[in-house]
């Protein structure tokens, strides 16, 4: 979440000049747009001096960013429940019709199957064509995705809706039979990634009784002294820590799995293998629930035990769709597109997101099943059969792989670069499926995948679409 705003009082934003690859805009303290009162409304004394222990302690990062949830009191009340479902559909689709994207066609807009599909280009090329002419700006936070692109969308985000998320965790980890309440001794949630240069902040959770949390960055590179990474997050001992698999991969690490004691682990933004996820349960004896969503949608589905990922009861409606934006018979794989309807700022109406599944039913609840996010590939063998991810990522985990990396070349060769598992047994697998040989590399870390969201399976051999 991010405090940019309209008037921002900036500061010389310099990069570290003994790093060639440093971007001004990671040098701590680069912007500053509003005062504590403003991010904190209801900041208290005792939620300050929280804070400010968290802020300044000793072994803290030097943190690149300031950000607050800018929740008034009415809105702290507002924010711990999730909005009401009878009807919301009707709603939505009523306020979509008055999109500035969609006017020129409203009249054609009826039942949800009567609406064109949006993909992420539409929301690049002029996404001020998706904001309620209605909407109420003073709310607004800007928010950044940069999907597997690069390509950078800024997302207009909602104060409410993002703290409403918070809650959604909260209750996700309450139906684990785990009760999660602020704590004043620990750190209420732990955000954390790796990679060379992150944006880093703490904050106070206004909704939470004003419990303290964080983004970290894991990355060695920004704890320059010995001990100091272990040493502030004992510290803190946050309650819940959330992450991509790369980063979550980090608190195997064993001067923290025999510190830390987390109520519960999230996983999100990219593909969390089921070996991954069986070391951190052992590792902390604790749920692990991986969450699938996007930052234009927000969380759509979790799966806590590695099964398919049950769509979540909030204001969304799920639907797996082939190439003509038809829906494809039950069960069957096709694109994941949703119709969102939780962020007042950003109402969604069939949004491809890129990614590709099955629909199934868990315990009489839609789930999706088979989910290999942002990717459909599929790999040829010398037959010209064609093999898809799915059947790799089964053989890939029974070979104890905690993360991979697959890339079939023009000419068909085929390499796979894999942390954790037995190399040889996983090319042993790989070989027979795809009836070739596989050069298999391993490596010691889901960072050596390459940062961000590395993609796990590429295929550029002719026939594969």
């Amino acid at each position: 979440m991010s405090d940019r705003a309209d008037n921002v009082v900036t500061a010389p934003a310099v990069a570290d000049p003994d790093d060639p690859l440093a971007l001004a805009e990671y040098a701590p303290g680069g912007a500053v747009a509003l005062t504590d009162a403003e991010r904190w409304p209801t900041l208290d004394t005792a939620g300050a001096e929280r804070l400010r222990r968290v802020r300044h302690h000793p072994l803290a990062p030097a943190w690149v960013h300031q950000t607050g949830d800018r929740l008034s009191a009415d809105a702290v009340h507002r924010v711990q429940q999730p909005l009401p479902l009878p009807g919301w559909l009707d709603e939505h689709l009523a306020t979509a019709r008055r999109l500035p994207a969609y006017r020129r066609q409203a009249d054609r807009l009826r039942d949800l199957a009567s609406w064109p599909t949006l993909t992420r280009d539409d929301l690049l090329d002029d996404i001020s064509a998706f904001v309620p002419l209605d909407a109420d700006l003073g709310r607004l936070i800007e928010g950044s995705s940069s999907g597997t692109t690069g390509r950078a969308l800024q997302i207009p985000d909602d104060v409410e809706e993002v703290a409403r998320t918070f809650h959604l965790l909260v209750r996700l980890v309450t139906e684990q039979g785990i009760d999660w309440q602020p704590d004043p001794d620990r750190m209420a949630l732990a955000y954390v990634v790796h990679q060379r240069q992150a944006f880093t902040y703490t904050s106070s959770i206004s909704s939470f009784g004003q419990a303290t949390m964080a983004r970290l960055n894991l990355h060695p590179s920004q704890w320059p002294h010995a001990g100091q990474r272990t040493g502030f997050l004992l510290a803190q001992q946050p309650q819940v820590i959330t992450g991509n698999p790369t980063s979550l991969a980090e608190l195997l690490q064993p001067e923290l799995v025999a510190g830390l004691r987390p109520l519960a682990l999230f996983s999100g933004a990219m593909a969390l293998s089921l070996p991954l996820r069986r070391d951190l349960e052992q590792a902390y004896a604790c749920p692990v629930i991986d969450v699938y969503g996007l930052h234009e949608t927000r969380p759509i589905a979790a799966s806590v035990d590695g099964g398919p990922f049950v769509i979540l009861d909030r204001r969304l409606h799920v639907e797996v769709l082939d190439d003509a934006g038809t829906p494809v018979p039950a069960g069957e794989r096709g694109e994941i597109t949703v119709t969102a309807g939780e962020n007042p700022l950003l109402p969604l109406v069939r949004y491809r997101t890129g990614d590709f599944g099955r629909l199934v039913h868990v315990a009489g609840r839609p789930a999706l099943a088979d989910l290999e996010g942002r990717e459909a590939t599929r790999f040829v063998a010398p037959a010209g059969t064609l093999v898809p991810c799915v059947d790799l990522t089964q053989h890939l985990q029974a070979g104890g792989a905690r993360g991979w990396s697959v890339h079939q070349a023009a000419d068909g060769a085929v390499a796979a670069t894999v942390v954790g598992g037995d190399s040889g047994q996983i090319r042993a697998a790989l070989e027979q499926l795809l009836s070739r040989p596989v050069a298999v590399t391993a490596v010691a870390t889901l960072l050596e995948l390459g940062e961000g969201k590395p993609r796990r399976y590429r295929s550029d051999a002719p026939g594969v679409l």
